[in-house]
């Protein structure tokens, strides 16, 4: 595991996600203020037309029954007009940041998994860990001690021949 890949993966899964909520956001926006206007426009638009009917409706039927017809008439537009607002935003962006964040998600749970190995061992088998580390400067450590007393034994015999 390296740290360097975990905070790699970690800044592209918050890229992505900033990309993701940006994306809804501008949709969710213009559709908004599209929406708006729109309902602006045809609240008028269903004035007039409301008005209109309720006037040749009367000539046929009774008030009662022409304005319990526009108002079947309103609820089934309305209907229709929530059904078209509730689609989900579809775009080749979207799909693009969905797949790098799963991606990026993805390789932080293999991060995870291989820290969670590389923990397990260390737990079940300290030494494994530890013995690496402590091999090289023990070697040398041996090394240098076995060297010593065949320094020191030489020093020992010319002291004890200047002795005589």
């Amino acid at each position: 595991m390296n740290t360097e890949n975990v905070v790699k993966h970690l800044r592209v899964l918050l890229r992505t996600d900033r990309i993701i909520a940006d994306i809804r956001m501008r949709h969710l926006l213009v559709g908004l203020g599209l929406r708006a206007f729109a309902a602006l426009i045809a609240a008028f638009g269903l004035l007039m037309l409301e008005l209109s009917a309720y006037f040749a409706l009367v000539q046929v039927w009774s008030p009662i029954y022409a304005a319990a017809i526009l108002g079947a008439v309103n609820f089934a537009i309305a209907a229709i007009l929530f059904a078209i607002a509730a689609r989900p935003p579809s775009g080749r962006e979207l799909d693009l940041a969905n797949e790098i964040h799963g991606s990026s998600v993805e390789a932080l749970q293999h991060e995870a998994r291989a820290l969670q190995s590389q923990v397990s061992g260390v737990i079940h088998h300290p030494l494994n860990g530890i013995l690496p580390l402590l091999l090289v400067p023990l070697i040398t450590i041996i090394i240098k001690s076995l060297k010593k007393p065949k320094a020191a034994t030489a020093p020992e015999k010319t002291s004890a021949a200047d002795q005589k």
